[in-house]
């Protein structure tokens, strides 16, 4: 196994390839988490590993409860299905907790301030009630307790780590807060060595091969806690060492190259990006010297070639259609290009609009 093998294994693993699920819910539960702080894009992560998927239906879910979104891990927005954000939080939330104590004691977040914020915002939610995070704000507010930006921030996050509140259904292009038992009233529950079994077995079958270095990166948890999880799963999943990395992987694993290139447009934060950071390399591919740099600053977005990064973009939406912006660090091919089309069209498709490329690479020898 090469780099560029392990780059196709995890294409199928992540389900950017392959065998893709059939609904929202079942992209997000199959990754257990996936980061989503940019809510538009982090959309089409999940339509990009499901049939047929669009915007309008990715909303309708998240509206309707059946994918939440929550600070779980590291501590960023994350997409959790319902039934899995209990036994999540078990094992995260202490974690992301001792990673906020900083924050926490410069912005007088001690545990009698949260224990009386988290009371406040339980009883403003009751009754199916949905607020957005100004609303929350004022419910503190009457309650004698000034908060705003970061310091509201942190009172929130603490109480959605501490089990009381979670995402609501958008209201216009606002975001709201709900109950967390309301939207997820027959969540699972594990304890804590369980829970840690889970979602490390999660990580390596939905994201493998990977290493236990980009596990404890992904997950936030301590080293000890990494090599605990990988102790307790690890006859379940084979091994290989590969320049002398010991990636881990389920057995299933796919690594056969396709016929021709396959372009993928993957967001910043994809989980195909952010869940490695001992191995993330193999996301580079070697290009020919005359390569261009790229701007990443414009364009953060991810063109990957069979799996392997060859260049950045954005959208730009106007009435009606999405333009394609693409920097590419060398010209494309004509069966690159052709590739290229694909992936924008099924973009398109995902916003129910047309779709086109501006400035789309001259042909050139195929690399």
């Amino acid at each position: 196994m090469d780099s560029q093998s392990i780059a196709y294994r995890r294409l199928h693993t992540q389900r950017l390839w392959g065998s893709r699920l059939e609904t929202p819910d079942g992209v997000v539960r199959w990754l257990a988490a996936m980061q989503s702080q940019e809510f538009a894009y982090a959309r089409w992560s999940v339509a990009q590993r499901a049939n047929h998927v669009t915007a309008d239906a990715i909303d309708r879910a998240f509206a309707e409860g059946a994918i939440l979104r929550i600070h779980v891990i590291r501590p960023t927005w994350h997409f959790v299905s319902p039934a899995d954000i209990r036994w999540i939080l078990e094992i995260s939330a202490p974690r992301v907790h001792a990673l906020n104590a900083y924050y926490y004691r410069q912005l007088g977040v001690d545990a009698s301030l949260a224990a009386r914020t988290n009371r406040l915002f339980a009883r403003a939610l009751e009754d199916g009630r949905q607020l957005t995070r100004k609303e929350m704000a004022k419910v503190l507010q009457n309650a004698g307790i000034s908060a705003s930006g970061i310091k509201l921030a942190y009172l929130l996050m603490r109480a959605e780590l501490d089990g009381v509140i979670c995402s609501g259904a958008l209201r216009g292009r606002q975001h709201t807060y709900a109950l967390l038992a309301d939207r997820a009233p027959k969540a699972k529950t594990l304890d804590r060595d369980e829970a840690l079994a889970e979602l490390t077995r999660r990580y390596f079958v939905s994201r493998g091969p990977a290493t236990l270095k980009d596990y404890i990166g992904w997950s936030s948890l301590t080293a000890a806690q990494g090599r605990t999880g990988l102790e307790m799963v690890k006859n379940q999943l084979e091994q290989q060492v590969v320049e002398g990395r010991t990636y881990w992987f389920a057995s299933a694993s796919n690594n056969r190259p396709p016929a021709t290139p396959v372009i993928d447009l993957v967001q910043g934060y994809d989980e195909y990006v952010m869940s490695y950071s001992e191995s993330r390399d193999v996301l580079v591919r070697p290009e020919p010297a005359s390569a261009r740099p790229l701007d990443r600053s414009a364009f953060y977005h991810a063109i990957l070639r069979d799996g392997r990064l060859i260049g950045h973009w954005r959208h730009v939406l106007e009435k009606g259609r999405v333009t394609m912006d693409t920097q590419l660090d060398r010209p494309f091919g004509a069966t690159e290009n052709q590739a290229l089309k694909v992936a924008v069209e099924r973009y398109g498709a995902f916003l129910e609009m047309p779709a086109t490329i501006s400035g789309l690479a001259p042909k050139a020898d195929e690399f």
